[in-house]
């Protein structure tokens, strides 16, 4: 969002040649999104800070033995994007010279139960081939790497958020696509080095007529483009059975069985035909889940994080102005749920006069009353 999706919206409509007025019909609009806020159950005291940052940070993966990785959001152009926090400060981290491997625009990241941090680039909105990489966390090499071919993730996709299960075989990718207008799930078979759009063309990966109300502020960039973008929010239950996902402003929260989305024989139409509308949710950005089969949901229009229990309901954790756009989740040890508040309505189409100034950005933790495997 912000400059990099102005510049990157600008180049498409240069190169498809897309008049202003079809611009505004496409990507303009929007109505007030459902307050489905409630009084928190926590007291705001809960929520402890655990970096003060010079730059708005993007999401997190935080390791078994408490180790933070996060990223710079890239839409803001950071000095450097991928950091581990370490003694107070952010160290950057970038993969081994002698890979070859260079990054361009990581916002998510997650780590599997071999100790592998994987990084997701969406190449500038797939201006340049969007890329996976794993990192063995421990010496910093990256030991997988992918690049997507155009035909999964093209020219206006936004490979913006992912799941990757727990033994590293399968990752799951949530395609924004807020300037290709195209969102879809990806699967990709690490070891095949294969990946296929699993859902595409669906209400499921398809934005809500919504756009965001974030400080008093509509998100409406330069008064055409609506931040709407297509499925974003994504998480796996801990017993990688369900794979939960939304639009950031879709009203409903769906569902997959995993089990189905491995299943390669399974067409896009019949693969549509296996997801499921399980609950109504907040306008969500980041989710992630615990052990107890709850489901944490950003609520970015309240400075508010959401639980969404077994049965369905809703319930405000917490709630607090200094969550500005909450935005990555990971648990840690200990019940430990970490966040990063990526204060994304003082970042976009905003100049680094007016980011600086809008400074310090958190990262912040809560201790919840569940527990979860680390890293995502």
């Amino acid at each position: 969002m912000l400059r990099a999706i102005a510049i990157s919206l600008l180049t498409i409509i240069v190169i498809i040649g897309i008049s202003t007025s079809v611009v505004d019909a496409i990507y303009g609009g929007g109505d007030v999104f459902p307050d489905r806020s409630t009084a928190p159950t926590l007291p705001a005291s809960a929520l402890e800070k655990v970096a003060d940052l010079d730059f708005p940070p993007g999401n997190i993966a935080v390791s078994n033995t408490g180790r933070i990785f996060f990223t710079f959001h890239p839409e803001g152009f950071p000095s450097f994007n991928i950091a581990e926090f370490i003694n107070g400060e952010a160290v950057k981290i970038e993969p081994n010279a002698d890979s070859g491997v260079t990054l361009q625009s990581v916002l998510s990241m997650r780590i599997d139960q071999h100790n592998r941090l994987w990084l997701l680039d969406y190449a500038n909105h797939g201006q340049q081939s969007p890329q996976l990489v794993a990192l063995d966390i421990d010496t910093m090499r990256v030991v997988h790497h992918f690049k997507f071919p155009s035909e999964v993730a093209g020219l206006g996709s936004h490979l913006n958020d992912f799941q990757v299960s727990q033994d590293g075989t399968r990752v799951y990718i949530a395609n924004a696509s807020i300037i290709g207008k195209s969102p879809s799930l990806i699967v990709y078979n690490v070891a095949q080095q294969q990946a296929r759009i699993a859902v595409i063309d669906h209400d499921s990966v398809d934005p809500d007529y919504y756009v965001p109300y974030v400080e008093g502020e509509k998100m409406l960039m330069f008064g055409v483009f609506a931040i709407r973008p297509g499925v974003d929010s994504i998480a796996l239950d801990r017993e990688e059975k369900w794979l939960y996902f939304a639009p950031v402003t879709d009203e409903k929260i769906h569902r997959i069985r995993v089990s189905d989305l491995n299943n390669d024989l399974l067409s896009t139409e019949q693969m549509a035909k296996k997801v499921e509308a399980f609950g109504d949710k907040t306008m969500s950005d980041g989710i992630t889940t615990d052990n107890a089969g709850n489901i944490y949901l950003s609520d970015l229009e309240h400075s508010a994080i959401v639980r969404m229990k077994p049965d369905r309901s809703l319930e405000t954790l917490i709630k607090d102005p200094k969550l500005r756009w909450p935005d990555g989740f990971s648990f840690g040890p200990e019940g430990w749920l970490y966040v990063t508040a990526s204060s994304l309505q003082s970042v976009i189409a905003k100049s680094d006069q007016y980011i600086a100034e809008k400074g310090p950005y958190q990262i912040f933790r809560v201790k919840t009353d569940s527990s979860a495997t680390a890293g995502h």
